[in-house]
């Protein structure tokens, strides 16, 4: 039967006892008397700054996070290392193509003069702006993650299309054009994001589909009455050099340059990266079809004339995937996706272009092919430098820029000084007597059961 108490409140040297089982006792709880009837209400004392939010009485355990701490604390490491990627690497590099490029403007200058002025110099840079758009086009989805190879072969279909149909209008044959080029990247874009499959294993599918078709196209198609480009020639240059420039310095962003590089794999790569990364990596490989139509019907008012014969075709469309492929790498993009540079991708394809018209007008017999190849094997090495040196600095562990974390609400509380500790109770078994002296306050008595001095640790 459970004991009852009750009848004898009020009567002398009788208290009620709190119930101090939910917790400890704080340092400023009233003492209760002989005559005293107060009960301890939880939340009805001041909390005490061990167990409390810092205060000025309690300095916080925790060191107050730096600027950079807490733009990182939200990073999630599944894509990616927390922290900024470091640009020394870019920067460095970039000055190493800048070097190159004014060096063979020099040798092109002195081995051929005509070169650099009237015609030449506007088919240079029409073709400057060819092989910059399909970089682009390259360079956006190397750094989504998800490489694609078709670019080549949809520019060159593009173009053969749009020569094809030239007499029906040049923006209606253009638009009609870029229509069936979205198209052809929306399905290697399902393809990639919806089977989570590497994006050069698909588009290498949809390359080959597109170099089958441009294979049953006979003869030569040329372009009648629509617009040349060769008045323009400088602009045009221009304009693709604002778009690698701008493209580059948005990648300078680094929510943004996360976002886009979503796709690319941190621990298994068959792992699916969720759906903002397929999102972000399909409107990349959609938007760089576009560009590839661009460039392809730039390609085929440059040179009036698209043919389908072996060789007769200075860009074909493999051909055109290899120099894209190996500007977007040598201009410092990873092939593993995310990283790239700023100027990177505009200097390799002045680089490219310039030692084209250089081996030509000295006699040299560069194929472009070769050309294409040299490139991407040096891109594979400068993606190599990119990874080591332009990914966050490793912290050394114990030192105080460790990555700061939210304490947790549910985290164990700090452990109190030894004064502030209190002692519960040892069990008791058995009843007690409203005359048991160690509670009448008198002092006198025989101490049956167990004392204050005792309850409270004091003895």
């Amino acid at each position: 039967m459970a004991y009852d108490d009750s009848r004898f409140r009020g009567e002398p040297g009788f208290r009620e006892e709190p119930d101090f089982r939910s917790g400890g006792v704080p340092e400023d709880a009233p003492t209760l008397g002989v005559s005293g009837s107060s009960v301890y209400t939880p939340g009805s004392y001041p909390v005490s700054p061990a167990y409390g939010p810092p205060s000025e009485a309690a300095p916080s355990r925790y060191r107050t996070p730096t600027p950079q701490q807490l733009g990182d604390v939200f990073d999630d490491p599944e894509h990616g290392e927390p922290g900024r990627d470091r640009f020394a690497v870019h920067a460095l590099w970039e000055l190493v193509l800048l070097l190159a490029a004014a060096a063979l403007l020099y040798l092109l200058r002195d081995a051929s003069p005509a070169a650099l002025r009237g015609t030449e110099l506007r088919s240079l840079l029409l073709a400057g702006a060819e092989l910059g758009l399909a970089a682009a086009a390259v360079g956006l989805t190397l750094r989504a993650g998800a490489t694609n190879l078709a670019v080549g072969p949809i520019a060159f279909a593009a173009a053969l299309f749009f020569a094809k149909n030239s007499d029906r209008g040049l923006l209606m044959t253009a638009g009609i054009t870029a229509l069936i080029a979205l198209g052809v990247g929306v399905v290697i874009a399902v393809l990639v994001v919806a089977f989570h499959v590497p994006g050069w294993a698909a588009s290498l599918a949809g390359a080959l589909g597109l170099v089958a078709w441009i294979g049953e196209q006979p003869g030569e198609k040329i372009v009648a009455g629509a617009y040349d480009p060769h008045g323009h020639a400088m602009w045009w240059a221009i304009g693709v050099a604002v778009v690698l420039a701008v493209g580059g310095g948005l990648g300078l962003i680094q929510p943004l340059r996360r976002s886009l590089g979503r796709f690319r794999p941190v621990r298994d790569p068959a792992d699916r990266r969720g759906g903002a990364a397929a999102t972000l990596t399909g409107l990349a490989i959609a938007g760089s079809a576009l560009l590839a139509t661009v460039a392809g019907v730039l390609l085929a008012l440059d040179q009036r004339g698209v043919t389908t014969a072996d060789g007769a075709a200075s860009f074909n469309g493999l051909t055109i995937t290899g120099l894209a492929l190996g500007a977007a790498l040598v201009g410092g993009t990873s092939a593993f996706g995310r990283r790239g540079g700023v100027l990177g991708t505009l200097l390799a394809v002045a680089v490219i272009t310039l030692l084209l018209r250089y081996t030509a007008a000295e006699g040299w017999k560069l194929p472009p092919f070769a050309l294409a190849a040299g490139a991407i094997a040096i891109g594979l090495v400068v993606t190599r430098l990119v990874e080591t040196f332009g990914r966050p600095r490793a912290t050394p562990e114990g030192s105080d820029e460790d990555v700061w974390t939210p304490p947790s609400i549910t985290s164990p509380q700090p452990e109190r000084e030894p004064e502030d500790n209190w002692s519960a109770p040892p069990s008791r078994t058995g009843s007690w007597s409203s005359g048991n002296s160690g509670f009448d306050g008198a002092g006198g008595g025989s101490d049956r059961g167990w004392g204050v001095e005792e309850r409270w640790g004091t003895r």
